[in-house]
This record gives C-alpha cells, structure tokens and sequence, in this order.
C-alpha cells in the first residue's frame, strides 16, 4: 500500500519537473516566443504555474508565500503573469518557481489531506476546500500547462517528449514522422470531404 499523500505530491512534482525541462537548451528568446495566437510561451508558463501554485497552497491555508508577486495584484495588466519581461530572466523565474515548490512542500508536509482551508479567489460558498482536493487541483493544473509547453517546445524547435529520460514516444527517424504525418493529414482531408459522417469510402478499405 502507498501512501495517498505521497503519491499526489509524486504526480505534482512530476508536472513541475516536466514544465521545467521544456526550457533546457533554449535561449531567453526561445523560451519566451510566442507561437499560438494567444501569445501561449514557455517561460510564461512556468511564471503563470508557480504564481497559481503559491496561491494554493499559500494563502489558502493560511501561509501566503512570503514574496512579492505584482503580476497577481489587483491593478495588474492583464495576463501579466503569462508573460516574462525583458528584465525577468529565466534564472529568475525558474528560481522563484523552485523556492515556491519549497513553501508549499512545506504546506503539504504540515497538514493532513483532511485539512481545511479558503481559496479567496473563489466564490462564496464554493471557496472551502481540503488540502486533498487542492493538490488534485494542482496536480491538473500544472500537467495541463505542461502538455501546452510540450506543444510549444516542439514548435520552437522539435523537440518532444513527456519528461527527461522517458519520451513516452515511438522509437522512430524523422522520415517514419514525416510520412506519419502525411497519413494524419490525408486522412484529415478525406474526412473532411465526407462531411464527418464516418464513411471514408463506399469500398469500406480503410484509408492508406
């Protein structure tokens, strides 16, 4: 048997250490170029994480991460916190976000799954919660960030994989990846002159 605690702060700390490794080898340009017209970067990924995750497990049971985060006042430009400025390094940012895993390890190891605490920012009556809902609460928030930031790397320059050491990914050259693609990409076609009803064509082979 393992323990339930543990295994939430395994996947939580799993989520982080895959957003971090999405930055390795990158310059401060790269890890800030925005690819999606959402304006969706690395670098303001791993800032968005790590204030998301000093709130929660922060001032949401009673012990606010001790360093300023001006991104998150009120007042704030919008969206600040999904953006690094020319002044806020990756070191920096990275930094912040390891001495945020820390306080809130901290958190963790201090209260029971049972524990109850706030969260501030949501409404009045839905604001109670427990460390455990909290913590699956995180655990979704940081993985989902992570697949954003394993989508944007592979746009910056290629690079995939689901976390250091374990691509999660078929052993293959780029040419079997390129004629993967083109398969995806004609089957897309050919559905689409369908109209999605399902049928690929009226000899019901599949598609090549």
């Amino acid at each position: 048997m393992t323990d339930p605690k543990a295994d939430l702060v395994r996947y939580l700390q799993a989520g982080r250490e895959a957003l971090l490794w999405k930055l390795d080898g990158l310059s401060e340009y790269d890890v800030r170029r925005p690819l999606v017209p959402t304006g969706t970067n690395l670098l303001g990924l791993v800032k968005h994480v790590a204030g998301v995750e000093a709130g929660y497990l922060g001032e949401t049971f009673g012990r606010p991460f001790p360093e300023p985060l001006p991104w998150l006042d009120d007042g704030a430009e919008s969206n600040a916190d999904l953006w690094a400025t020319a002044e806020e390094s990756r070191e920096q940012v990275v930094c912040l976000y390891r001495r945020v895993w820390s306080h809130s390890d901290a958190t963790i190891g201090s209260l029971d799954l049972d524990a109850s605490g706030r969260v501030p920012w949501w409404p009045s009556g839905r604001d109670g919660v427990t460390l455990h809902r909290v913590l699956v609460h995180l655990i979704a928030e940081t993985h989902r960030h992570a697949g954003h930031a394993d989508l944007v790397r592979e746009l910056v320059d290629g690079t995939v994989g689901m976390r250091e050491g374990n691509e999660n990914l078929p052993d293959a050259d780029p040419a079997w990846w390129a004629g993967y693609r083109n398969r995806l990409e004609r089957v897309a076609r050919e559905a689409g002159r369908h109209g999605g009803d399902g049928r690929a064509s009226g000899s019901g082979e599949r598609s090549p």
